[in-house]
């Protein structure tokens, strides 16, 4: 129950508050502020962000295959930032003269840039061309026939593109045109937002840049997929609802191993082995009722018998080897 207060104590109280004895408690801390910037809201969430970087790194280990086997050379090629700036800024950061594609998707409004760093541009004309990426030019404009060689990795990056993009739906990335100055290359206006995604590529210990820039404000059709309960794991659309184990033992089970089949040994002097003619006839240590032995990369796994079916020869497997670390 409640304490009740007496007169007495109510003007004891009354007169403390009167002459400032009593203090009012202290105002709590005010929380600080936090700019929020309303022209350019994060359009792209985290958990979308975080879906966009696995596909890219899908898409960086792809084409650094293709890369490896093109250059003859060691490639490696992740990602580096995933940010979202305005377009003014991403203008203001591309070099001039630059190697830049611009592509879209088609039947779609999204719109994009392909920028190749201007050295990684040339060293992949020179080893194209069979140089060792070395040379060098004094003035580093992108001239028509490099274009036509350029043309074949813009092409490649469209298609990688497009297969790693199909866990999310069916995109058709299309290039329009070769440009080596931003100023026309206008995908949007100047105070949108873009969507930057920066890779690092390694060419026999070198580091380059490329750039893939989207315009944000076409892309909530994207974002709209961007489910992180449906894409919790980052697997092409043919192997969905297949586990990693089933994929490798799918693979394992395609795998094209030599076999070979030992009838029997037998010794024979180097003079008898010059002196051998068509028709000569070795006789072998083992009897024609020995099993033969059936071998895979040199270790015996299988022992069996030889014989015709269907009028072709083969070997029938008669039983295992027990002895797995035997190795001849």
């Amino acid at each position: 129950m409640a304490e009740v207060l007496s007169q007495q104590e109510i003007d004891q109280l009354l007169n403390k508050v009167k002459s400032g004895e009593e203090q009012a408690p202290a105002a709590s801390a005010e929380k600080e502020a936090i700019l929020f910037d309303f022209r350019l809201p994060n359009r792209i969430s985290k958990n979308q962000l975080r879906t966009i970087r696995n596909i890219n790194d899908n898409f960086a280990e792809s084409f650094a295959s293709f890369l490896v086997s093109k250059l003859q050379c060691i490639v490696s090629m992740n990602v580096t930032s995933i940010d979202q700036i305005y377009y003014s800024e991403y203008v203001l950061s591309v070099s001039n003269p630059a190697c830049l594609y611009t592509f879209e998707l088609k039947n779609t409004d999204i719109k994009g840039i392909l920028e190749l760093n201007l050295d990684l541009a040339l060293v992949l004309v020179d080893r194209l061309l069979g140089g060792n990426g070395t040379g060098s030019k004094q003035v580093n404009v992108i001239t028509p026939i490099e274009q036509r060689v350029l043309n074949f990795i813009s092409e490649r990056v469209m298609l990688d593109l497009r297969k790693t993009w199909q866990i999310i739906d069916d995109f058709d990335f299309r290039i329009e045109r070769f440009e080596s100055d931003i100023d026309f290359a206008q995908i949007t206006s100047q105070s949108e937002s873009v969507l930057l995604i920066s890779f690092e590529i390694i060419i026999a210990d070198k580091s380059y840049m490329m750039n893939l820039c989207f315009a944000t404000f076409a892309f909530d059709r994207i974002l709209s997929k961007l489910s992180s309960q449906k894409f919790t794991t980052i697997r092409p659309a043919k192997n969905a609802l297949t586990t990693t184990g089933e994929i490798i033992t799918n693979h394992l089970y395609k795998t094209l191993l030599p076999i070979e089949v030992e009838f029997g040994t037998a010794k024979i002097s180097v003079q008898n082995l010059f002196e051998l003619e068509k028709g000569d006839i070795i006789k072998l240590e083992n009897t024609v009722s020995d099993e033969q032995k059936v071998k895979i990369g040199n270790k015996i796994l299988f022992y069996g018998r030889a014989g015709v079916v269907n009028n072709h020869k083969a070997v029938k497997i008669t039983r295992k080897n027990e002895q797995k670390n035997k190795i001849e």
